[in-house]
Parts: structure tokens; sequence; C-alpha cells
């Protein structure tokens, strides 16, 4: 029997058209997600490894020195001298910058001591305080009194003070008095307060307890909880701690699925704040998101698949248990943004390995859309991808105007600008769906509110609404957090109590609105206040709040 003579191939032509149609397909699902990107700043000079935000619209982008040359250079006659550097003596380039919001321009900052993997929190007055480090930074205390762009502020170091104990790889938060507690860090199983108490630091057993092999319990995520206590999450287990006592006031149930924080981070948040009935802000909601699978730091996989799997539980339960449900991607060093509708962003990181330099691999350029109202199943929300991969040592950061502000990526122990994944100078904005244009007909302008208000008290919120306001619209303050290593220290969403929004003079609308009661729903400090209409926020204006 003969052979069969083999089919004929399709032409050419055929095959390219194909191909056209399945990329121009692929390009318009890709168009179709919601969420826009833009270039803000083609070279920031620095990789920004810790980034915040300021209430004078500047953004304090922080990388780490001994690290040598970045892209950016100090003014002539402000080099730095350092002979215990173990790459530059005489350092004459940035390794911190300021950014302005408006004009996008970047001012070299000068910073004296390392600053790796440090921590950071703002105080009440604004002034951000920076804690630790490595080598000869691991004990400073930095801050940075923030200044309007046309006038100079720059990093200082504290002298008189230093921290007790070396952090590195700790985390703060501000508490309801407005002082810091500093937890953790490289061999550091303690917590210590800024300004500084008697106690001095306080061995914490809870850190060393979640300790491995690989570590596993560096920048626990730390919330602070509507009662005052501390919900500390470290490796796959949490606490709620009581720092007044130095008790452990409740153990969690332990998260399945590995390990969730450095090195093997996925990232996490509290979920906003608000009063349901009778309930009075005393409900808090935490979510953990994504982390590496054990053994992928210590074996240097890199090829080891992410965790997609997020934990949800309601910290101030009588019988507090773990919901779980899955992500649409893997994700290792994610970060979650809260944004001030109420969902959280879940953007940055890669889809294998884990945290280190050079570890991970395989980008996860999709952010996604945690909308925690939604049923089980339906909460994620895949949206437009970038095309910048951001992976270990990136940041995301809530901005006054609704977008997030994305920096950083440089897994490798120096610069390295010619790599698969390369040292990222370049700085992005991501716009969530509410931006969209076609929402600009709703988008609330605030036309007058306070800049300063008390605990609890009453005040006002002028509005301006193209078309009319069916319904109340809410008013919601955001923290401005100290974002490093897949999470926002000091993150927070407060809803506050609003009246029904009301027509007032020229168009405008009147909001009465509620400040928090006390310290322990928010801690005194400046927030970004956002008036949402049908899920669309207005720019933010500041406000303060004070005892």
């Amino acid at each position: 029997m003969a052979p069969s003579s083999p089919s004929p191939s399709p032409p050419k032509c055929v095959l390219f058209l194909f191909s056209a149609v399945i990329l121009d397909a692929a390009i318009v699902a890709l168009a179709d997600l919601p969420g826009t990107w833009e270039l803000i700043v083609p070279n920031a000079g620095i990789a920004s490894m810790h980034t915040a935000v300021t209430r004078y619209g500047t953004v304090v982008l922080l990388d780490r020195t001994n690290i040598g040359p970045s892209r950016k250079m100090l003014p002539k006659g402000h080099c730095r001298y350092d002979p215990r550097d173990e790459v530059l003596k005489r350092d004459c380039y940035a390794h911190s910058v300021l950014l302005d919001l408006k004009t996008n321009r970047i001012r070299p900052l000068k910073v004296l001591t390392d600053t790796w993997c440090s921590s950071g929190q703002f105080l009440p007055d604004g002034t951000l305080l920076q804690t630790g480090g490595d080598l000869d930074g691991v004990k400073k205390i930095r801050k940075f009194v923030p200044c309007e762009p046309h006038n100079f502020c720059d990093w200082e170091e504290l002298k008189d003070v230093e921290l007790e104990t070396g952090r590195w790889y700790s985390t703060n938060q501000v508490l309801p008095d407005g002082s810091v507690i500093i937890v953790g860090g490289r061999a550091a199983n303690s917590v210590e307060f800024y300004p500084p108490r008697k106690s001095g630091a306080v061995h914490l057993p809870f850190l060393s307890e979640v300790e491995d092999k690989q570590m596993d319990n560096l920048y626990p995520y730390v919330h602070l909880l509507p009662n005052g206590h501390l919900f500390i999450f470290a490796n796959n287990r949490a606490v709620s701690y009581d720092y007044t006592s130095n008790k452990i006031t409740r153990e969690y149930p332990p998260l399945e699925g590995g390990p969730r924080n450095y090195p093997s981070a996925g990232s996490s948040v509290m979920l906003a704040l608000e009063v349901e009935g009778d309930s009075d802000y005393s409900t808090a909601i935490i979510v953990v998101c994504g982390g590496a699978q054990f053994g992928a730091f210590i074996q240097k996989s890199t090829d080891t698949p992410a965790h997609g799997s997020c934990g949800r539980i309601v910290a101030t339960s009588p019988h507090p248990v773990w919901e779980m449900e899955d992500m649409p991607f893997g994700r290792i060093m994610g970060d979650m943004v809260m944004l001030p509708t109420g969902d959280a962003l879940i953007i940055n990181g890669a889809q294998a390995g884990s945290q280190g330099f050079e570890l991970g691999s395989n980008p996860c350029l999709f952010p996604v859309l945690y909308r925690p109202d939604q049923p089980l199943g339906l909460r994620f929300m895949t949206l437009n991808p970038a095309t910048v991969p951001r992976m270990y040592h990136s940041t995301a950061n809530l901005l006054p105007d609704g977008r997030v502000l994305i920096a950083g990526s440089n897994p490798h122990y120096f610069y390295k600008l010619a790599a698969e994944f390369p040292t990222e100078l370049r700085i992005e904005a991501f716009s969530p769906e509410y931006l969209s244009a076609d929402k600009a007909n709703i988008r609330p302008v605030i036309e007058e509110s306070p800049e300063m208000v008390r605990f609890g008290q009453q005040f006002h919120v002028f509005v301006s609404v193209s078309l009319p306001v069916v319904g109340t619209m809410d008013v919601n303050w955001a923290s401005a957090p100290f974002a490093t290593h897949s999470f926002s220290q000091g993150q927070r969403l407060v809803k506050l109590t609003v009246s029904p929004t009301v027509p007032d003079v020229d168009g405008r609308y009147r909001i009465v609105c509620t400040a928090p009661p006390e310290g322990k729903i928010a801690p005194p400090g400046y927030y970004m206040m956002f008036a949402v209409n049908l899920g669309v926020p207005s720019v933010a204006r500041w406000v303060q709040l004070v005892p």
C-alpha cells in the first residue's frame, strides 16, 4: 500500500493573516482590561527601596548607601565621606531623592548612613521617622521634615538618640498616642518605641517562635486594631499583642499555605474601618495574600511557583477563622494598596522564586483588584498589565489624586542596568478604572473642608459634581504609609460617619462628617481626605487629626 501523501501546507500569507488576527485579538483583550499606565519620570536616578508620600505633594524615595554609584549626583560640595563604606569612601551620589508631583522633577537628598531594608512611619506633625538599616545605620534614627517643593528640606540623622537594638527588616506602626512602635528585625525578636521609653527594648517571644531555618519572621505585618492592640503576623501565624503590658491577648489559627513574610513575603492589608450599625468601628478584617513556598529561599530556587492563596480573617471576632480564596495569579513580592473606595490593589511582584537578590522570576505584570464587598469567589478582577517588571525592592503608594505611584525594582546587590530584570529607575503611575474619562462627570471636587479636626468633631465638607448627586457620598480618610518590601507600614483607611448629601448654594453639596472618635481608630496625624461618589473618588485634601 502506497504511503499517503502529506497534507499540503497552508500558504504563508494565510498563516501570517491568522497570526495577525490572534495578535490583534490579544491586544484588544488587554486594552479592554480596566486601568491605565503612564510613565511620569523616565530616570529618577535611584531605585526606590522605600517610598512615602508627604502632605506637600512630594514623594520621598529612599534606596541605601554602601551600594556604589547611583545615577543621581549630590550637589557640588555635598559628598558623603565614610571610611567604613565598602564601595565608595567618598560618595558623591544621591541615594535618596524627592519627587515633586506637580512638575515630576527630582531633587537629590543626602542620607548619611545605610538605610538598607529599614523601616519608617509618619509622626503626628507630619515628620517622616525612619529607623534602622544595615551596617553603620542599624541603630540610627533619621527624620525628614517635609516642606513645600520650592523650599529646602533634607534628611536629618539624630545624634542624641539611637535605637537600643539594631533593627534590620523591622516594621513600624504609629500608636494611638502618636508614638511609634518598632517591631522585630533580623536577630531582634523584640519591640521598642520612639520616643524611647524607660523599658527600652522588650522581648517578644512570639517572633522567636515563628522563626524558621530561612527566617520568615522579618518585616512582620503589623496592624493597629480598633481595640488598641496590635495584630502581628509573621511566617504563617498571628497574634493580638497588648504592647502596654507586653502580653499576647489572643493567638489566631495558623494560615495554611506556607510562610508569608520575608524572605517569602506576599503582602497584607487591614480593610477599611467603618461604622456598621452600632459597631462603632469595632470590626477589623485582615487580608494576607501570596508568598513563596518554604525552601525556595534557602535552595535559591528561582522557578518555584509562588502561592496564589489569600487568607481573610475577622481579627476582632470572638471565634476568628481564616477564609481562603485564590488570586488569579500566584504572586511573591506583591504590594497591596488600599484605594480610597475601600478596594485593595495588588500590584508588582513575581510568580516564582522568593525575595532576595536575583531569586525571583516570571514577573507578575497583571495588577489585581480585590473587592472585599463581593461574595467569596468573585472578589478578584484582573487589570491592565504593566510593561515594566517590578521585582525585588519595588514599591506602590496611593497618591492624593487617586493614582498609585509605582517605583523601584532592584533585584541586584549593586546597580545593574543591563540584565533580564535590570535596576529600575523609571517611575510610573497606575490609574484605576475610577479615573477613566467616562466617569469624570460623577467625580466629585472638594471645594471646602477643614485643615484640622479633633477626635469626634463634627465638620462640613462641601463638594461639587457635574451630574446631580443621587444618594449619599462617602468621605474616607487614607493614611500615608511607608512602603517597603511588599508591605505598607501604617497603612489605614477609615470611612467616616456622614449625613446624607444635601444641596447647598452655588450648585455645591454639603456633607456633615464626624471625625474618628479616638486614636485607636485613627492615630493622630495627616490623612488624605477623599469624597467618594458612586465609587469615584475626588482629589484628596490633606487634613490633620489632633486630640
